[in-house]
């Protein structure tokens, strides 16, 4: 294990749960330059501006409206009023509804009321199934994101609930979690848009590999899963041994360029993200923008050291 993968991730996502340092980073103008390269503004014009760029560089999105661990009802019922504002904005770009979606719109559960002391996985239920029922009428996917392990199998829970009137409803496995290739196998077999990533969380090792090697391996025994079943692969991932396998193992499983797609994160590898989709790959770029920026930032920066050292660079600079 790197020592960065020993010392400064969990360092880091420590620091992500911390509320003093949250407010430390939101105060320093070096912080919010270089959260711009990682979030698309502040504003739904600010997503619909990102979005108009992405899609005219023939890439398909993911826009998430920020936010999580929601504390209240009203907080929810706001952060439901924003994704239905915003696919009204992206219903206004008149994209095609295809088979494979361009637009879509990814919701984490605990922004929609799921962590609540009363009725919480109700509440979300709720505010997803009034979400998905505006993509359905504006020609959008809905992709329900994935959080700490705790969450689990609320989510999932969640997740099968609604797929039985939104069919096409995504959701996110993560390969550190030991658990995943089971849950691919289902949802596999169920036919669902499955979006696969590493993980972004501080996970113990009584429920997560840990070591770097054995989170890329299990990254890929779950994609042969998802490759081998009857639903939609997506490919989220930076990594470049995840990328450079993917061909060998969708030509094993007769998967086409039009049966999975490479999903990465704004501004990031975006020569990589080019270069796939001129090629003639399904890319689709998640988009975050908001006020609540600080979670996924810190995440950023925990996930690779090319993210942090660029954050370094911008502190070293602005001595």
């Amino acid at each position: 294990m790197s020592v960065f993968q020993r010392v400064a991730r969990p360092a880091i996502l420590a620091a992500s749960r911390s509320p003093r340092l949250r407010r430390t980073a939101e105060r320093l103008p070096i912080t919010r330059r270089v959260v711009d390269r990682f979030v698309a503004g502040q504003t739904i014009p600010d997503a619909l501006y990102t979005v108009g760029a992405l899609r005219d560089s023939g890439r398909m999105v993911s826009v998430d409206y920020l936010g999580e661990d929601t504390t209240s009802v009203d907080d929810a019922d706001r952060t439901v009023a924003a994704y239905l504002a915003l696919l009204d904005g992206l219903a206004q770009r008149g994209d095609t509804a295809t088979a494979v979606r361009p637009l879509e719109v990814s919701l984490k559960l605990s922004a929609l009321g799921q962590a609540l002391p009363r009725d919480g996985a109700k509440i979300a239920y709720e505010n997803a199934h009034t979400i998905c029922a505006k993509a359905r009428e504006v020609g959008a996917w809905v992709t329900v994101d994935a959080e700490d392990h705790t969450t689990t199998d609320s989510t999932l829970s969640i997740v099968r609930d609604l797929r039985t009137e939104f069919a096409w409803l995504g959701t996110v496995l993560q390969a550190y979690l030991h658990r995943t290739e089971a849950d691919c196998g289902e949802f596999a077999a169920s036919g669902a848009r499955i979006r696969l990533c590493k993980g972004a969380y501080d996970e113990p090792s009584s429920v997560a590999y840990r070591d770097a090697e054995a989170v890329t391996d299990s990254y890929l025994r779950c994609l042969r899963i998802l490759m081998a079943g009857s639903g939609y692969p997506m490919v989220a991932s930076h990594d470049p041994t995840i990328i450079e396998a993917v061909p060998a193992v969708a030509d094993e499983f007769g998967c086409n360029a039009e049966g999975f797609e490479y999903q990465m994160l704004y501004n990031i590898r975006d020569g990589e993200q080019r270069r796939l989709a001129e090629a003639g790959n399904h890319v689709r770029v998640y988009v975050p923008f908001g006020d609540e920026w600080y979670g996924y930032f810190v995440r950023r920066l925990a996930e690779r050291p090319a993210n942090l050292m660029f954050f370094l660079r911008a502190l070293a600079e602005r001595r």
